[in-house]
Parts: C-alpha cells; sequence; structure tokens
C-alpha cells in the first residue's frame, strides 16, 4: 500500500503573544515557522528565513526527523491560511491567517467553510492513493488547541502539551479564558472554529473528513493538537473510530499534559506511541529531545511510526540528515 503524507501549515496571532510558545527563535519568527518547516521538508533548506526553524535554545524543528525518516514517502503540502506562504508547491486551502481570538474572532465563518470543502475533496482524492497520514506545523497551535476543546464542551483546561520543557499553562488558561468570554455564546462546532480555532485544526480535520468519506482511515501524526482535531472531525459527523493518531512517547509521557484523558474524553481509541529515544544520537540539539523539548510537530511521530514498521536505523538516519543540514548551514 502506498502512503501520503500530508502536512498542513498556517499561522494563528496567538503565537505572538511573548512566552506562549517556543516554536520559533522569537515570536516574531514563529510566522515564518510553518513555511520553513515545509520548505525544509521538500528540499533539504529552508527558503523563507536563512536557517531551519530552531527553539530560542537553538533546539532543531522536528521537521528535521520527519524528512530523515520519510525519503521514500511522497509527501504533500496543504497551506490552511498563514502570513507566510511557503516557497514550495503547496495546496491552497482557501483559508486564511488565524486572528488572535482575544480580539476577536479566528477565523471568518466563510473561510472555515472554505478549508472544511476543500479539505474534504483532497482528502477524498487522497483516498484513492492509499494510506493517509496528516501533520502540523502551526506555532501556538497547543492553545489553540484548548480553547477549540473547550469550545466543544471537552474538559481540556491545562491538557495540552507544548514545545518546551516548561509548559506555560497558566498563560495558555487565561489566553483562552479571555477568549471564550470575549466569543460569549457560541453556537455549534463551526461557530467555534471561526471564534477560537486557527486554519490548521481546521485543515487537518476537513483531510481527514474527506479520506473517510473516501474510505480510507487516516493517521493523524501529532499530539494534543491531533486530539484537538478529531474533536472537530466528530463534532461534524466523522467516524473517529477509524482515526488513528500517531504520535511520541515524549508526549505520552508529558507530565504537564494530558493526551490520554483527552483522547479518551474525545473518543479515539487508536494510539500508536512511538518509543524512541534520541539518547543516542551524537549531537547534543537531538539529544534534548529527551529532555522534553519539541515533542511533536510536522509529522514526527507518524514519521517514527512509519520508521519502526520498516525497522529503519531511526537514530542514525536522523544524524545523517543533521550532518547535512549543519553542512549547507557553513
Amino acid at each position: 500500500m502506498s502512503t501520503t503524507f500530508v502536512i498542513v501549515v498556517g499561522t494563528t496571532d496567538i503565537s505572538l503573544i511573548p512566552g506562549i510558545t517556543v516554536a520559533g527563535a522569537s515570536p516574531e519568527l514563529t510566522h515564518y515557522t510553518p513555511a520553513a518547516d515545509v520548505e525544509y521538508l521538500l528540499t533539504g533548506k529552508p527558503r523563507s528565513i536563512s536557517a531551519i526553524p530552531v527553539t530560542p535554545e537553538g533546539i532543531p524543528t522536528p521537521a528535521l526527523v520527519t524528512r530523515a525518516l520519510t525519503y521514500d514517502v511522497a509527501k504533500l503540502v496543504a497551506f490552511a491560511g498563514g502570513r507566510v506562504k511557503p516557497k514550495v508547491p503547496y495546496i491552497d486551502l482557501g483559508g486564511e491567517p488565524g486572528g488572535d481570538f482575544r480580539r476577536g474572532p479566528a477565523l471568518s465563518i466563510e473561510a472555515v467553510e472554505r478549508i472544511l470543502d476543500s479539505g474534504k475533496i483532497l482528502g477524498r482524492e487522497l483516498a484513492r492513493l492509499g494510506e493517509v497520514f496528516i501533520g502540523e506545523s502551526i506555532p501556538g497551535g497547543t492553545t489553540t488547541a484548548m480553547a477549540i476543546l473547550v469550545a466543544l464542551g471537552y474538559d481540556a483546561w491545562g491538557k495540552t502539551s507544548s514545545a518546551g520543557p516548561h509548559n506555560p499553562k497558566d498563560l495558555k488558561i487565561s489566553v483562552v479564558r479571555e477568549a471564550l468570554a470575549r466569543a460569549g455564546k457560541i453556537d455549534g462546532p463551526i461557530e467555534a472554529l471561526a471564534e477560537v480555532g486557527d486554519p490548521v485544526h481546521v485543515g487537518v480535520a476537513a483531510i481527514a473528513l474527506g479520506v473517510l468519506e473516501g474510505g480510507g482511515s487516516p493517521v493523524l501524526a501529532g499530539g494534543t493538537q491531533m486530539v484537538a482535531a478529531a474533536a472537530i472531525i466528530k463534532a461534524l459527523g466523522g467516524d473517529i473510530g477509524r482515526i488513528t493518531i500517531a504520535t511520541t512517547g515524549w508526549i505520552a509521557d508529558d507530565k504537564s499534559a494530558d493526551f490520554f484523558g483527552l483522547a479518551k474524553e474525545v473518543g479515539v481509541a487508536n494510539i500508536v506511541v512511538t518509543r524512541v529515544r534520541f539518547s543516542d544520537s551524537r549531537f547534543s540539539g537531538i539529544r534534548a529531545y529527551d529532555a522534553g523539548y519539541v515533542k511533536e510537530g510536522v509529522g514526527m511521530g507518524g514519521a517514527l511510526y512509519i520508521a519502526q514498521r520498516k525497522n529503519l536505523p531511526i537514530i542514525q538516519l536522523i544524524d545523517k540528515e543533521y550532518e547535512k543540514l549543519i553542512g549547507n548551514n557553513n
């Protein structure tokens, strides 16, 4: 069976809130992270910025891991809406950048509906090709995931993960509370996504819904953000019994979040946890993943799942890719 890996990218202005995400060297650079992630994933070099996205501590993007482990897997970029468009070919889902939902709706109703329509069409066609993995890149996405889950009726307060070892849960909770207070009464899932969502969660759910409609069983490659996507799929009538979430051991073991509790509440039963330690890597930036940095993103959990199924030498491949990256940057 052939495998297609789709990475859905976009931005939310929530990532500009100081301290809310480390998915970029600074808040301003977070708007470049999704584009640079997929540019590097497909070409080996970022094009929108001069170097691959890193945390403020210099820990490299999980796109490095996904690229290292999916050379022989077909990859597509779906642009859901963002401040910076990728400088590689992409499928445009017709969305718009996500706004700061403390100040007003994150998205227009029309944008949500366009993303859903386009994503479903794409997903149905991808289902004809075989197995479909769906990943994401959106800094600030664990905060919007919390907002989406709460708006859809789940107890997600403080339960979503973080890209850093110190989860700023109090900040995230205060941001989401402010957004929900501003939004007031929310009527239905479409309005919930418009008020407190972001384009990427809508895009992931839409493509998965299309795969389901096409007879496939999509794999959501990610952590607590994919639980939020599953909640959207469920709210829009999709069969989440046919959905698998493939995530990393760092997400599963994250004591600052509750991946399994959220998954159970939403009703996701099919979960694959890829338990790989990076302590044997020759590079400190890779070994840092074991200390709680990054944890997920750009489909890393799915890429590790694919690599494990193929019995690939995971650490050797990642180190080899990192060596190439260092050479390119020099």
